[in-house]
């Protein structure tokens, strides 16, 4: 996909060999930028597939919002892990969606989110400020979801929210 291999050359492109550095991807405000625009024309584009069909087997997503004052407490790896957790949600509904929709187009999107959720979630499993590897065993807040588009708006407000922060977060102890 060329969103998910534009994410992953930049980063290849930004790992330096002697020290392999994947924070040096967030330097750059503007790819950000470029994923939520891309994450906007996702959830306009589902917006305008034919009568997309309620799921039959709804939706776990990830309740993305949070406080300014609570996001700026978390350690770097706790949001990491919050935001790992956010995507693995929402990588199981997508694919549980695209299970379930047999229209092409709405199918089609629900593709292209799975492949740019799943970019961000190997990217931020390469972080790691503590010992050991990512688990799967959390239990972020959730809610049961039968609407397609409702992915997409979880997908948008998570990119513009928690990413975008936690990469701002990252580009000022790493990008000087």
């Amino acid at each position: 996909s060329p969103p998910g291999l534009l994410l992953l050359t930049s980063f290849l492109l930004h790992v330096k060999e002697d020290r392999a550095s994947p924070t040096r991807l967030v330097c750059d405000n503007r790819l950000i930028q470029k994923y939520i625009v891309e994450a906007k024309d996702m959830e306009k584009r589902v917006g305008q597939c034919q009568a997309l069909p309620a799921l039959r087997c709804p939706a776990v997503l990830p309740l993305v919002d949070f406080t300014f004052q609570q996001w700026k407490s978390k350690s770097n790896e706790t949001k990491r892990r919050e935001i790992l957790c956010d995507l693995a949600l929402l990588l199981g509904a997508a694919a549980g969606a695209q299970g379930q929709v047999s229209d092409e187009c709405g199918a089609r999107q629900l593709s292209q989110l799975y492949r740019h959720a799943n970019s961000f979630f190997l990217l931020l499993q390469t972080f790691s400020w503590e010992a050991g590897h990512w688990e799967p065993s959390c239990s972020p807040h959730s809610m049961e979801q039968t609407h397609i588009p409702s992915i997409f708006l979880t997908y948008r407000q998570l990119v513009q929210g928690k990413l975008r922060f936690f990469f701002y977060d990252l580009a000022k102890v790493s990008c000087k």
